[in-house]
Formats: C-alpha cells, structure tokens, sequence
C-alpha cells in the first residue's frame, strides 16, 4: 500500500478516535473506530471496497505488531517482574519501609518527581518503573492514582526532550539529519518552553495542595476511599509471602535500571565504538527487553533459593504478569495502527505540514504557529517523534537562512510536539503512564488535558515573544508569571465558587 493524498479527509480519522474515546470513555473501540475509518477513507480514494478496508485493518495491525514485537516483549516481561516481585512481598515490605520515612503526601509526590526527573534515558521505560516503585506509597497516603499517573507522564517526555542523553535526543539528531545535529538540539534546550514549565507545574503540584478541573473530583474520591485501579488491578487475587524483604523489591528494580542501560548500549554498539549518546538510541526498545528479562532473571535466583515462591507460583506469576499488560497492549496495538494509518497511508502529516510550508507566514509569528501546528498534529497521530520526523525537516528548509530564527523554531516543534502528545489519549506515553500508574486511560487523559493545557498557554505567550525579542531570561520570567497569574485566578475561582 502506498500513500495517498486525501487532503482534509485525512484529518477525520484521528478526530473521530479522540473524540469518541473522550465521550465514551470507551478506548478500545473508539481507536478501532479511527483506524477503520481511515482504512475506509484510503479505499475510497483509491477505487477498492469495504470488504478490503477490513482486510487492509488486520493486515495493518499485524504488521505494527510485528514493528514493535520488542515493546509488547518488553511490556510482557515488566509485567512479570512487577507481579513477582508483589508475591514476593517486596513491594508490601517497600511500603512499610517507606511508610516510616515518606510520612506526608508532599513527601511521596515529590519523590515520584525526582524519581522520573532521575530516569530520562527513555520515557516508556520512566513511565513503567516510576509507577511500579511509587504506586503503594501513593495508596499509602491516598493520593490519587490519576495525579499519580500526571507525575509520571509529565515528567517522562518533558525530562527526555531536554536532556542529551536520552532516546529521545538521538531521534531529534536523527531527524535534523546534518552535521552538527547534535549542537543544534542543544541549542534548542532553553527554547523548549513547554517541556521546562511542565516540571515547573509538577514541582508547585508537588509542594502546593492545589488541584482543579477533573482532577480535584478525583483527589476527592481518593481521599473519601475510592482508588482509581484498572480493572486488571482490580481483578488480580495472588498469594503474597510474608518473608520478602525490602531488598526484594529494590535489587530488582536496579537490575531493571542497570539491565536496561547496559542492553542499550550494548545492542546499539557501545562496546563495539559508537558514542553512548548515539547506541542508546539504536534500538532502545530492545534494551530494554533485556533489561526486563535480567530483572527477572535475579528475581528468581533471589526468591526460590529462599522459598518466598516455589517454581510453579514463579512460572504462574510470570502469565499473570504479563496479563495485566494485555489492556495496554492492545490500546498501544490500536493506537500505533492509527498512527500509522494517518502517517503512511492517508498523509495526515504531510497535509498538515503542507499547509506551513506553501503560505508565506511572518517570520516573527513562525515559532508560536509551528509550536500550534506541532501539537494539533501531535495530538492528532499520537506521536511527538512521529511529529517532529515530518515537522522538523520543513521548519529546517524555511528557516535555513536564519539561525535566530532557526533555533526558537525548532524548540517550538519540539515543545507542540511533547505538548500534543502528552494531551492525546492515542499517545503511547500517555498510555503507559496510566498503564504505570495503575489508573483507567481515560481518567488519566481528562484530569491531565487543563493541566497541560494551562502549561502549553504560558509556551505560547513564550513564543509569540520570541519573534519581537531575544531577550531569553526576559521571555522565561513573562511565563513563569503568566503561569503564576493563572494558577492563582483559579485558586481564586475555586475559593469563591465553595464560599457560594
């Protein structure tokens, strides 16, 4: 099958997914809904029938599964670590531990902050480690699994896209695709406004007993008992060994660390001469697989030998493991069919983008017009790389004759790019940060969408001044401010409204 060009058309499969899944609150079939429609579309233009659309969607989905046949190996075996290591009884002996120490709710969020700051390597492998190591101190002191599940996915991409040592930072050199590539993503670091004012928000989140919008319903609901698990979670009765011990739980998740840093490199040719930076990103997916199955590996040369398990609850732990994440997997299998139903067949991207690329736009207007359009077609195909891999070579070719401009552009790509992403419900992040947190999908996208929302207003101030000044430290303090005003007009708000 190859791509067609079908102009505004190519927009609907995405807004029908989106909108269906926020209305429904049902995912499964609104993203199927998506890729059926955009394989209906693709047959409409090209001449073929229905009963080929339905065919072409199965094809689709087998071949993305097998694209990504590492993450759903990686997804696989994580969760069996997570599932062991709770029958174990390292994960009830962690809580207990930590109980004696993180004894406020400031505290816990706060550590579940600096934990994902801490792991910017790659966001799925943050998304999954910071929730399985924080979810029972975050039930310990009724915290809300769907703030728990905002933390982790907003310090994932955000702490990623900023730093030079990630993934994420080879696939922007990657898609610069020139010398000095490198450099230039550097350079666009203090531009990446969306993605340092989203730690900003996370850190007042942490330290500031403020919430609003869907997610103060549900700081509500936590504290009067109610806990927002999946219906996997919900679903899971396992014997748990009274003997595990705090180390049962920590040593596991630093073979997971430690297995997944070393499978990285080691599969992008570190020991073979390739810069770390660039072996990280080769295959990270792959990585990380062998860093689960290492995890596992020293779980059971931990728990058997000791008898928190026998051999066959071992075994058995490992399929119901790996069931908790069969929901995940499939939204990630639904969603990356969209993804690429809108990017390879129908040409979302490229319609997109096109329409940046033939109006003459005002250079100074061009960074906060590229950071919008960045996160529509973000938020739309559900993937900041995906986004960025079409933006980035355009933004590159307008503004080739002029570096001032060049550098805040590119930040603007990177930030509408994170922003889109983590607002869209067909985003992987976002689906594996609830899929950590332990939190129903659509809770965590609609309590998650004001708050980025609120961020993404303040980038866009950011940089509509880029193109009258550039004055960096001037730009910064207008949106910590504006972000500030804003913050405290809702406080305001709230307070009058419960006076009423």
């Amino acid at each position: 099958m190859e791509m067609i060009n079908a102009g505004w058309l190519s927009l609907l499969p995405p807004i029908i997914a989106i909108v269906l899944a926020l209305l429904t609150k049902e995912v499964f079939s609104s993203l199927f809904a998506g890729v059926f429609s955009g394989m209906l579309i693709y047959c409409y233009v090209t001449g073929e029938s229905v009963l080929a659309a339905v065919s072409y969607v199965f094809e689709f989905m087998a071949e993305k599964m097998g694209e990504n046949a590492a993450m759903l190996l990686f997804l696989g075996l994580l969760g069996a670590v997570v599932m062991i290591v709770n029958m174990a009884g390292g994960s009830v002996a962690y809580g207990k531990w930590v109980r004696k120490r993180i004894r406020t709710e400031r505290m816990s969020k706060l550590a579940t902050a600096v934990l994902g700051v801490l792991i910017f390597i790659d966001d799925y492998f943050n998304c999954l480690t910071v929730g399985a190591v924080m979810k029972p101190i975050i039930d310990e002191h009724k915290i809300a699994r769907e703030k728990l599940a905002y933390i982790i996915d907003s310090t994932a991409a955000p702490i990623c896209i900023i730093m030079p040592v990630s993934s994420w930072a080879v696939a922007v050199a990657s898609a610069l695709d020139s010398n000095g590539s490198v450099g230039i993503f550097m350079q666009t670091i203090p531009y990446n406004f969306y993605a340092f004012l989203t730690l900003v928000m996370v850190g007042v989140l942490c330290f500031v007993d403020f919430d609003f919008g869907p997610m103060k319903k549900a700081v509500e609901r936590t504290r009067s008992g109610e806990i927002a698990a999946s219906s996997e979670e919900k679903r899971e009765l396992y014997k748990v060994s009274d003997k595990g011990t705090v180390w049962d739980l920590v040593i596991p998740m630093l073979a997971l660390i430690i297995g997944s840093v070393f499978g990285m490199a080691y599969v992008g040719g570190f020991f073979e001469g390739e810069p770390f930076t660039a072996a990280i990103g080769e295959n990270p997916m792959l990585g990380l697989t062998l860093g689960a199955f290492c995890a596992l590996a020293v779980c059971f040369l931990m728990y058997i030998p000791r008898k928190l398990m026998r051999a066959s609850d071992f075994m058995e732990g490992i399929a119901r493991g790996a069931k908790t994440m069969i929901s995940a997997m499939i939204i990630l299998i639904l969603a990356w069919s969209l993804s690429g139903v809108c990017r390879e067949l129908i040409g979302t991207g490229e319609f997109v983008s096109g329409l940046i690329a033939e109006n003459n736009v005002s250079l100074t207007m061009l960074p906060c017009i590229i950071f919008v359009v960045a996160a529509f077609l973000s938020f739309s195909m559900g993937t900041a790389w995906g986004t960025f891999g079409i933006l980035i070579p355009i933004v590159a070719m307008v503004c080739e004759t002029d570096m001032k401009v060049l550098i805040p552009a590119l930040g603007a790509t990177l930030a509408g790019s994170v922003f889109g992403d983590h607002c869209s419900p067909i985003s992987d992040t976002s689906i594996l940060s609830s899929t950590g947190a332990g939190c129903e999908h659509i809770r965590h996208v609609e309590t998650q969408i004001p708050y980025a929302m609120l961020v993404a207003a303040a980038a866009a101030v950011g940089y509509l001044l880029v193109g009258f000044t550039d004055r960096l430290w001037f730009i910064w303090i207008v949106q910590i401010t504006l972000l500030a005003a804003m913050l405290a007009g809702i406080y305001q708000y709230q307070i009058r409204k419960e006076k009423k």
